[in-house]
């Protein structure tokens, strides 16, 4: 058994995950459910150390033993690249793959709104991606910043960890760095990114109250920022934002937020009745009500807004569900387990 047979065979079977765990087959996730692979047997720890331990390089295989867990990318012959996640369970080495397609497909290709479009002009401020993990969203990043690499010639600078996706410089020239091989932290890279001359910055994810004000902070001074966020709703995000900064501080990043965010896609993606994955989203683009709301401390009443505001390309995560049922995509019932509003569905159905 060798990890690059195993890691083509799911590029072959068109599958997003693959899984190493001691005392249980080698398995992936094809469609968003684990299947152990045929004939498999229950792998041992020994058999893990030595699936995964050739694709380390030593400095990785020495962070892995006194850190315990290890996140890197690495990449096929034939351009397929993984997000990798090594580390320990019951004592023993486990691995997690995630396929990054070598392709990197459009907006309409993905299936989104059309108005995403609009947030690659944008020439300044922050556009969030919003959701649980695996879910689409550094799919959808690499969307709109590769439109951008064919359309502009600026600087896109990404901070990723791993990277993922690679761009090939068209317009634009493009500087990828992954933290702990580039880059020492989050905050560093951002730090320094305001002296690396860019146009357009990908902050992989903003995790912390260091990584959220230095990304506030690049949206600020003049760059187009692109970020993702583990929050639900449009509403939940700007509250998440806020809420990690100290209580004297939060009057303050209001105005500043308020100021610098531009728009925030809440994505999920769904079963679809007819195989494989559909993604269902909510848009929220900032305009001057909004910006209000924020500055007020209203976020609670951003839905309404977005309700209200179809025609300027906002569209609430409940009434792109509906649509999904109505063009055979998803099941009534799909809709209303995933709503994050329930009671929408039936009103608008």
């Amino acid at each position: 058994m060798n990890i690059y047979d195993l890691l083509n065979h799911l590029v072959e079977i068109e599958g997003s995950d693959l899984h190493l765990l001691t005392d249980s087959p080698v398995t992936y996730r094809l469609h968003r459910i684990l299947f152990p692979v045929p004939n498999s047997p229950k792998l041992t720890g020994e058999q893990i150390s030595q699936l995964i331990l050739p694709i380390l390089t030593q400095s990785q295989a020495d962070y892995l033993k006194t850190s315990r867990e290890l996140d890197f990318g690495m990449q096929l012959t034939d351009g397929n690249r993984f997000r990798v996640n090594v580390y320990y369970q019951k004592g023993e080495m486990a691995g997690a793959f995630r396929l990054i397609p070598n392709k990197i497909k459009t907006i309409e290709q993905l299936g989104l709104p059309p108005v995403l479009h609009e947030f690659v002009k944008y020439p300044q401020g922050l556009v969030l991606l919003t959701g649980p993990t695996g879910e689409g969203k550094s799919t959808t990043l690499a969307a709109l910043i590769n439109e951008i690499n064919l359309q502009k010639a600026v600087h896109i600078l990404t901070i990723e960890d791993p990277v993922e996706f690679v761009f090939k410089p068209a317009k634009a020239v493009v500087s990828q760095r992954e933290v702990n091989s580039d880059t020492l932290s989050w905050t560093n890279a951002l730090r320094s990114a305001l002296r690396e001359d860019p146009d357009v910055v990908l902050v992989g994810e903003m995790r912390d109250f260091e990584t959220i004000a230095a990304a506030l902070t690049v949206a600020e001074t003049g760059h187009l920022v692109f970020a993702t966020l583990h929050t639900n709703t449009a509403p939940e995000s700007i509250n998440r934002i806020i809420d990690v900064f100290p209580a004297a501080q939060q009057g303050q990043i209001r105005q500043q937020l308020a100021s610098s965010i531009m728009a925030v896609v809440s994505q999920r993606l769904l079963p679809a009745s007819a195989g494989g994955v559909v993604p269902a989203t909510e848009v929220m683009i900032a305009n001057s009500a909004i910006r209000n709301l924020i500055r007020e401390n209203k976020p609670y009443q951003i839905d309404s807004i977005i309700q209200t505001s179809s025609e300027a390309g906002m569209l609430m995560f409940e009434k792109d569900l509906v649509s999904l049922v109505e063009q055979g995509k998803i099941s009534v019932e799909m809709a209303k387990n995933s709503a994050f509003r329930p009671e929408e569905i039936d009103r608008l159905l």
